[in-house]
């Protein structure tokens, strides 16, 4: 399996990840736990980054914030030269928070709020992914607010279908992103931009997914940009100053290693943008890639405290753990099939196959369906890695249930950079009645 780049198991069966052992780091900030090496971090940042530098010189590399968005691990990628993607207001303030400019930033959505649209204007956002007709009037409007022109690039649906799950699809014809261009809507936004006055229209954006594992779809996606922005430079004059392919590179959710090649993906980037741009004769743009679980999944382990034992005879044998769909949705919406091993001691006895359930009220709220593990006891300590990506991102309070605390590991050392909600923060929005009093 693939874990954290320092994880390690003592001689004892206990693992660590960067240099501190998961029973220490129970007893000292309880569990469920999420668990972040900064190494791994920050090795797979500065891998991608270089990955597609070599490939195409002209890269950047934006952080897909809705993976994870902590102001602490966001300022670490700061630090290794990745700006950030955000995704509406909150994550637009959390990418301030962190010391991330606003110039770094692209904010993307599909129903932006002119609220938000202002808020990052006034921080002076890089630049804004513009996916609807209602979107451009609002900017026009906000427009006459500037000083200068509104810096965007349109976002496109190429129709493109790649295989993945159905809810990670984002670039097929029936999706709710982007200007589809077999429809005209896409060439008919552009003639709106153009109209308007108004605009920097720096380029083109796609997202055909996520979860994808053929790098020969971000040729295609790029091909389909190029061709549609040739269109748009006879009819307007307006060369492609950048090209977004999105992100979305897959990652293995069981920690099997069966990655996407990030090189891989580069070249055929680079290769695709040196085609179309002779094709089409542009000068070679700016090539703005968007990983977000590539960068932080594998980053991240969480721990979970054994509990409940319930024997099916014939049927299966569920173990519970003191987390679940609450703090992992992915499996439940997803099917997102992840992996687990015994964390606090040696394995004693034969394996034997058990379903890992949740805590949460629930029949679908099971974490893994079916592994082998060997016989979990109560008090045991359960490590699942690959979720440092869409868990914390996508965590609730069902059941009323406080969402976890998240640490920071490095060198023999740990840091709580997310403490644990207390039943307090869970009802602090809530308008409590006033208590009876005798």
């Amino acid at each position: 399996m693939t874990w954290p780049a320092t994880a390690e198991w003592t001689p004892g069966g206990e693992l660590t990840i960067g240099g501190v052992a998961a029973s220490a780091l129970a007893e000292r900030y309880g569990t469920p736990l999420y668990v972040f090496d900064e190494a791994t971090l920050r090795g797979r940042a500065r891998a991608i980054r270089a990955a597609f530098t070599a490939a195409w010189p002209r890269s950047r590399v934006v952080y897909a914030g809705k993976a994870y968005l902590s102001p602490t691990l966001a300022a670490m990628l700061w630090e290794e030269g990745i700006g950030l993607d955000v995704v509406g207001g909150g994550e637009l303030y959390a990418g301030l928070a962190a010391g991330v400019p606003a110039a770094a930033m692209t904010m993307h959505g599909n129903n932006k709020s002119e609220r938000e649209l202002r808020e990052a204007l006034e921080a002076g956002i890089g630049s804004i992914a513009v996916d609807n007709d209602l979107e451009i009037e609002m900017l026009a409007r906000l427009a006459t607010e500037q000083a200068s022109p509104i810096p965007i690039v349109m976002r496109l649906n190429p129709g493109i279908i790649p295989n993945t799950h159905a809810k990670m699809l984002t670039g097929a014809l029936d999706s709710k992103f982007g200007f589809p261009i077999t429809t005209g809507a896409a060439a008919a936004a552009v003639d709106r931009v153009v109209a308007a006055g108004c605009f920097d229209l720096a380029g083109y954006h796609a997202h055909v997914g996520s979860q994808v594992f053929d790098p020969a779809l971000v040729a295609e996606t790029i091909g389909a940009l190029l061709a549609f922005a040739a269109i748009m430079r006879d009819r307007h004059g307006i060369a492609p100053r950048t090209i977004v392919p999105g992100g979305g590179f897959g990652v293995a959710d069981d920690a099997s290693g069966d990655d996407v090649s990030i090189e891989t993906w580069a070249t055929t980037a680079a290769a695709a943008l040196r085609e179309g741009c002779a094709r089409y004769g542009f000068a070679e743009p700016e090539l703005v890639v968007e990983p977000g679980r590539a960068i932080i999944g594998p980053a991240g382990v969480t721990l979970y405290r054994v509990g409940a034992r319930k024997e099916i005879p014939g049927v299966r044998t569920y173990v519970s753990v003191d987390g679940g769909m609450s703090d992992n949705i992915r499996p439940a919406l997803y099917g997102a099939a992840y992996s687990a091993a015994l964390a606090n001691r040696t394995a004693e006895g034969p394996y034997e196959r058990v379903s890992i359930a949740g805590k949460y009220c629930e029949s679908g709220d099971v974490l893994i369906e079916a592994i082998d593990l060997p016989r979990l006891q109560p008090g045991d300590l359960l490590a699942v890695p690959m979720t440092g990506a869409y868990c914390l991102a996508m965590a609730s309070n069902y059941n009323l249930a406080p969402r976890p605390a998240a640490v920071l590991v490095n060198d023999g050392v740990s840091r709580l950079f997310r403490r644990r909600e207390t039943y307090a923060d869970v009802l602090a929005s809530e308008l409590l009645p006033e208590l009876a009093t005798s």
